[in-house]
Parts: structure tokens; C-alpha cells; sequence
């Protein structure tokens, strides 16, 4: 039989079409799939989530157990929830030791012997080469007990907005020198649970923008500041009171560099006329919009220390003491000394800490 050789080609045309399309439908079938671990992986969000606790303390309104998350945090300034310790995630978990921590404690020469021998008697006895301390005046004495630790700021002497941020000025700068990865402020009536600081701050990574505290307020401080883009004069800010003092991450401190390094702090907090710690939370929560990571876990003279439960007492990181208008305003806790030989109750308190320590072991055998 004779086949034309036009219907031959057409028909050659149409077998040709039709094998290219079944050898293109086939090919997804016959690609090797892609495992799931291959996909690429957002990297870990560095701003803390609302979770559970992962500080592992086991005090009132603390989870025992930690927790790990993964939801980004909004960058909402206006929002009602607030950030708090009891949301840190785990991810970020790294071995920590005192020697990573730059302790500065702020005081004034009055305050040499009456609070800071109770100091060197008692926690910073412990923490020795990390605690540095910062004060406005030269003392002989104080420096045979701390050496090179002991930072003469040259600021004044007075209870002012300007002295006080002179100083806060000065252990910024020496921290950022010490290449320690934490720096944390107190004052010289706080009492440093060591164990307890080491494991909040372990909870996170200093490369993180971790910028830890409590609040003296219930609500954001506001300040004025120029004029922005949307006609606003004023900003509203989170800040960690200095008097129950406060810890930042390296890496969260290296940024705030162009406003507190070289002298740029009080510049900073002459523009918003406001004290140090107010200074410090505007500088990270408002310019640099890092949260303030709420903790209750710190406590000032400020809070009535009286009612804190006593079995909460040894996993907080700081503890107050009342002064001279209030010095009944101490925290429960029974032990060897009398609220007359002991009306901080800071050593009764480092017994219960280390009760090896030679004068506490004096203290039980009488």
C-alpha cells in the first residue's frame, strides 16, 4: 500500500508532540524530593518571645521546667503585653562563669563603710575581681579591699541627675574595656545572689539584645524629644530602675556605643533631662527599640521587702534593704544574727548562701 508522504510526516509530528508531552508530565515524578532538613531555615529571632519561663526557678509565679519558642515578637511600641523574663527562650542557652560579668556598683565616698563593708563582708567576698566599684572620691582604705576595682569617677558627690549619670557615664566605658560579656548595675544596698544572676543570664546568648530589669513604674516614662516625621515632640520608654539594678548583653551595649561611649551618656541624658537607669532605657528601648525584658526577680529599697514569701527569697538576683526613713523594710528571713545585729539582714542572708564562710560557721557554734 502506497502511504503519502505528507500523512506520513504529519503523523510522525503528532507522535513526536505527544511523547514530549508525557516525558514533561513525568518529570516531577521522577525528581528526588527535597528532604525537609535541606529547606532553608529562618535564622533564630534575636528578640525574646512570650512563652514559658525558661529561668528555671522554682520561687513563686517561676515554671520549674524550661521552654523553647520560635514565634517572632512584635515590634508593636504601642502594645499592652510586656516583655518578661518568664518569656526567654532556651535556644540561646550558653555556659556562663562570674568571670564573664562586669558587676558595677555605684556608691559615694559617705557610703564607703557604712554599706560597703557590709558588701565585702558578704557577696562580693565572692565575686571579688568582677565587682568593680564606682565612686566619687579617693579612699586608701577601700583600696586595699578592691585594688584596681575601685574606679574614682570624678563625678560629684551630690544625689544629682548630672552626677549620677556621669557615673552610669564610666561604667559604661569601662565595661565596654573589659571585654566581659555582661555588664550589670546595682547599687550599694543590693545584696548579689551570684548562683541566681549566673543562671538568668545563661538563659540567653550575650550576642543577643538582652536588656533585663524591673520597673519602678506601671507604665512607660515619658520624655520630650524633637520634633519626628509624624509631628510627635515626646517618646515613651520601659526602664530598668538602677536601684534594684540591671543587666545588658555585650552585644546590646557595643550598639548603644554612638550615645553612651566617650562622654556621648550624659550628652544623651542632658537631652531628655532625665536621671541614669531613665537614660539607659531610652537609649535601648527608644532609639534602638530593644525591649525591656521585665523580671521580677530584682528588688530595690523602693518595694515593702516584708512581704516577699521567704521560701522565694534565696532564687531571686538582687535584694534591698530600707534606709533611714524605713529601716523595717527588710526581707523575711530567720537565721543566726537578730534584726538588731543584723537590720539588713544581708548576713544572715549569706549564711543561708555559704555557711562555710568562717564567720558564719563562728556564728552557729556559739
Amino acid at each position: 500500500m502506497h502511504l503519502s508522504p505528507v500523512g506520513t510526516n504529519r503523523r510522525c509530528f503528532l507522535a513526536s508532540s505527544a511523547l514530549c508531552a508525557i516525558v514533561l508530565l513525568l518529570i516531577p515524578t521522577l525528581q528526588t524530593p527535597q528532604r525537609q532538613s535541606e529547606l532553608p531555615r529562618p535564622l533564630p529571632h534575636t528578640r525574646p518571645v512570650r512563652g514559658e519561663n525558661a529561668t528555671g526557678y522554682k520561687g513563686a509565679g517561676y515554671s520549674e521546667h524550661s521552654s523553647v519558642s520560635g514565634l517572632p515578637f512584635s515590634n508593636d511600641k504601642s502594645r499592652k503585653d510586656l516583655v518578661s523574663a518568664d518569656s526567654i527562650s532556651t535556644w540561646s542557652k550558653e555556659p556562663l562563669s562570674l568571670k564573664d560579668i562586669f558587676i558595677a556598683v555605684k556608691t559615694t565616698r559617705k557610703y564607703h563603710k557604712s554599706r560597703l563593708e557590709l558588701l565585702f563582708q558578704t557577696w562580693v567576698s565572692k565575686a571579688k575581681e568582677q565587682t568593680f566599684i564606682f565612686t566619687d572620691g579617693d579612699d586608701k582604705e577601700l583600696k586595699q579591699k578592691a585594688g584596681g576595682n575601685v574606679i574614682n569617677t570624678n563625678c560629684s558627690a551630690a544625689h544629682t541627675r548630672q552626677a549620677l549619670c556621669c557615673k552610669m557615664s564610666v561604667e559604661y566605658d569601662k565595661f565596654i574595656e573589659s571585654q566581659k560579656r555582661w555588664f550589670c548595675h546595682v547599687d550599694d544596698d543590693n545584696y548579689v545572689i551570684l548562683p541566681s544572676l549566673l543562671q538568668l543570664l545563661s538563659s540567653y546568648s550575650h550576642t543577643q539584645d538582652v536588656y533585663l530589669g524591673r520597673p519602678s513604674l506601671d507604665h512607660p516614662i515619658e520624655a520630650p524629644e524633637r520634633v519626628r516625621s509624624d509631628g510627635s515632640t515626646s517618646v515613651k520608654f520601659w526602664f530598668a530602675t538602677g536601684g534594684a539594678g540591671f543587666c545588658i548583653s555585650r552585644g546590646l551595649a557595643l550598639k548603644m556605643s554612638p550615645w553612651a561611649s566617650l562622654g556621648n551618656f550624659i550628652t544623651t541624658a542632658e537631652k531628655i533631662r532625665l536621671p541614669d537607669d531613665c537614660t539607659i532605657g531610652y537609649i535601648i528601648e527608644a532609639l534602638l527599640e530593644v525591649p525591656l525584658i521585665h523580671t521580677n526577680l530584682f528588688h530595690s529599697h523602693l518595694e515593702n521587702l516584708q512581704r516577699m514569701p521567704s521560701m522565694d527569697i534565696l532564687s531571686q538576683v538582687t535584694l534591698s534593704y530600707g534606709g533611714f526613713a524605713n529601716r523595717r523594710n527588710v526581707i523575711p528571713v530567720a537565721g543566726a544574727f537578730s534584726l538588731m545585729e543584723d537590720p539588713s539582714r544581708f548576713k544572715t542572708l549569706h549564711c543561708l548562701l555559704y555557711p562555710e564562710t568562717e564567720w558564719c560557721l563562728r556564728r552557729s557554734h556559739r
